[in-house]
C-alpha cells in the first residue's frame, strides 16, 4: 500500500485572525456588488460607491383578442330586395319590398370593450383611425389589425392632452363625411355641423326605461345628457366627444337593450329648443377655450385670464399690467378686462 505523505504541520494549522478579516470583507463587497431584490419586485442594485440603481418593472399592455373566427368572417353586401342597389343608403331600392322594421336584422356581433380591447398595430402608429369592424364586434384580425381596437378619448385622463380628435370631414374611422344629412339621418353623417347627439328608437318601454338606457349607452363613452320619451319609446343621447358618438352609433345599430328589440340608431336633428342651441353653442366655445389652454403655456395663460403667475402677482396688477401693455403705445386706449 503506498504512503501518504502527510503535510507539514506549518500547513494544517488554523488560519490566523488576520485571514479571518480578510474572508470577512471579500464576503461583505460580493455581498454589497450583488443586486438585491425588493419587497415588490424591484431590483435594487447597491455599488461600494453607496448609489442605488433602480429597475423599475412595466405592466404589459394586453394584446386585442380577435372578435370572430377569421375562417367563418365574411363581408358581403346586404340581401338583394330590389332591383337597383344604392351606394348612398348602401341598400337595395325599387320593386316589392318587405316592411321597414320586419327588414331590419339584429346585428351578428357586439363589441365588449372589457374584453375586446387592446394593442393593435394601429397603435405605435399616430393618428391612427378607430375600426369599425371592432365597434361592430366583427373583427377578426386582433392585434395585426390596422387600426384603433380602444374607445375613443378612453386615454385621455391617464396620457393627457385633447383626446382623440379628427379632421372635420371624416369620422373617427377615416370615413369621408358630407355637406348634407341623408334623408333618414343615418350614414356618416355631414362636416357642416358638430353633431353628438343620437337618436335612438324601437325602445322596448319598461318602467326603467331611463336607467335601461343609460346603462347601455355609458359603455361607448362619456355621456353629457339622456332625453327619454317614453310615451314613443325613443331616446336622445348626447355623447361629451364627438368620436364617442360616431363610435357609440355603429356599435349600437340593429342592437337590443334588455329585450329582443331591434334598435334604431341615428343622428339627431337640430333641436328647436333655444335652451338647447345656447347649451349647444356653449359647449363648443368651451371645447376651443380648453384646446387653447392646453396649447398655450400655463404662465401665458394664468396672465390673460387675471389670474396669478405662481402667487408672483396679484389680481389687480396683472390687471394693470395688462392695460398697460395692451394700450399699444395709443392715447386714451384701454384694452377690455375681459379677454
Amino acid at each position: 500500500m503506498a504512503e501518504v505523505a502527510s503535510l507539514p504541520p506549518t500547513t494544517r494549522s488554523r488560519p490566523t485572525e488576520q485571514d479571518q478579516d480578510i474572508a470577512s470583507l471579500t464576503t461583505t463587497a460580493a455581498q454589497t456588488d450583488s443586486p438585491t431584490a425588493d419587497t415588490d419586485g424591484t431590483l435594487i442594485a447597491s455599488n461600494p460607491e453607496t448609489k442605488k440603481l433602480k429597475k423599475v418593472m412595466r405592466k404589459k399592455r394586453r394584446p386585442a383578442r380577435p372578435q370572430q373566427d377569421p375562417a367563418l368572417f365574411k363581408s358581403e353586401p346586404p340581401p338583394q330586395t330590389g332591383t337597383i342597389f344604392n351606394i348612398w343608403y348602401n341598400k337595395w331600392s325599387g320593386g316589392d319590398r318587405e316592411d321597414s322594421y320586419l327588414s331590419k336584422h339584429a346585428a351578428h356581433g357586439r363589441c365588449n370593450v372589457a374584453k375586446d380591447s387592446g394593442y393593435t398595430r394601429a397603435d405605435s402608429v399616430p393618428g391612427s383611425y378607430f375600426c369599425l369592424f371592432f365597434a361592430r364586434g366583427l373583427c377578426p384580425k386582433g392585434q395585426e389589425c390596422e387600426y384603433l381596437h380602444r374607445l375613443p378619448n378612453s386615454r385621455t385622463e391617464k396620457e393627457g392632452g385633447l383626446g382623440d380628435i379628427f379632421p372635420s370631414n371624416v369620422d373617427c374611422f377615416g370615413r369621408d363625411k358630407f355637406s348634407d344629412y341623408r334623408d333618414d339621418m343615418g350614414g356618416v353623417g355631414s362636416f357642416m355641423r358638430v353633431n353628438r347627439t343620437l337618436y335612438v328608437g324601437r325602445i322596448h318601454v319598461t318602467d326603467d326605461i331611463e336607467e335601461v338606457v343609460a346603462r347601455h349607452f355609458q359603455e361607448w363613452g362619456q355621456v353629457e345628457r339622456i332625453r327619454v320619451l317614453p310615451t314613443r319609446g325613443v331616446a336622445f343621447v348626447t355623447y361629451t366627444h364627438l368620436a364617442n358618438s360616431e363610435f357609440a352609433k355603429e356599435a349600437m345599430a340593429h342592437q337590443s337593450l334588455d329585450h329582443a328589440e331591434v334598435l334604431n340608431v341615428r343622428w339627431a336633428t337640430v333641436d328647436p329648443n333655444p335652451a338647447a342651441q345656447k347649451r349647444e353653442v356653449a359647449k363648443i366655445e368651451e371645447q376651443a377655450a380648453e384646446a387653447i389652454r392646453r396649447a398655450l403655456p400655463a404662465a401665458y395663460v394664468a396672465e390673460i385670464e387675471g389670474r396669478g403667475i405662481a402667487g408672483a402677482y396679484s389680481a389687480e396688477e396683472l390687471r394693470k399690467r395688462r392695460k398697460i401693455e395692451g394700450s399699444f403705445g395709443l392715447q386714451g386706449f384701454e384694452a377690455p378686462d375681459e379677454v
